[in-house]
């Protein structure tokens, strides 16, 4: 059992709410503005404190990702901190390799990604004590083990949504009129960068849609875990 086994019986709004009074404003949600993270944003809403959040621009976000930060704040009340890449980091790593490097190799990939999003992510941690994400154990084999609290990075990750099934999300949303990604009407069932990311067909895995050019390799970008599958530890 875990440090923090004793969260595997609460609720999201209880989990969200222990981390909110635990670690005040060195508390804050991750979000892709994907259906996991709205929910999350909606019910820490409700909770009666100020919330923070913070989102990562890698440069090639599709358009409406940027209209769900101006929904959140209109919606919420959330000023969304955005989190960008160093652009030296990014100057360098497309002048040798090209703009659409992800497209030749994992390996390229996993560049882009560790420039575009693990390394700005991790720089924000470092405000944190803790920080909540959107991850479900139902999203993938990589993901199956997931605690709904957990230290990682040196600090404590609290995934509330983490034993929810993709059926209870959509309800709550329908329930609670949560604003929803644009992108979905589309077919979209991950969203991230938009060369990333396609719409899956009907009876694909929901990942399927993130680097659907790569055969036989871990679709995870690195953030939350490393590329052989297992979870990010400080």
């Amino acid at each position: 059992m875990g440090e923090y086994s004793q969260f595997e019986v609460c609720s999201a709004s209880e989990v969200l709410a222990w981390a909110a009074a635990s670690f005040g404003n060195a508390f804050a949600v991750a979000t892709s503005f994907q259906k996991e993270g709205m929910v999350i944003l909606d019910i820490a809403s409700r909770l009666g404190s100020p919330v923070r959040a913070f989102t990562l621009d890698t440069g090639r976000l599709p358009e409406e990702t940027y209209r769900m930060i101006e929904i959140v704040r209109e919606r919420y009340g959330i000023a969304v901190e955005v989190v960008f890449p160093d652009a030296g980091d990014v100057e360098r790593m497309v002048s040798e390799h090209g703009p659409n490097l992800f497209y030749d190799s994992l390996e390229s990939r996993r560049l882009c990604c560790e420039m575009r999003k693990v390394r700005p992510f991790e720089r924000k941690l470092r405000e944190l004590s803790a920080w909540a994400a959107g991850l479900r154990r139902q999203q993938s084999e990589t993901r199956a083990e997931v605690a709904k609290v957990e230290r990682t990075e040196g600090r404590i990750r609290v995934c509330p949504l983490a034993d929810w099934t993709s059926d209870q999300v959509d309800r709550y949303i329908a329930e609670n009129a949560v604003p929803v990604h644009p992108l979905y009407r589309h077919g979209y069932a991950s969203i991230g960068c938009a060369p990333c990311t396609r719409p899956v067909a009907l009876g694909e895995d929901g990942r399927a849609g993130r680097w659907w050019w790569e055969q036989d390799a871990s679709k995870e970008c690195g953030i939350h875990f490393t590329a052989e599958g297992l979870v990010r530890r400080g």
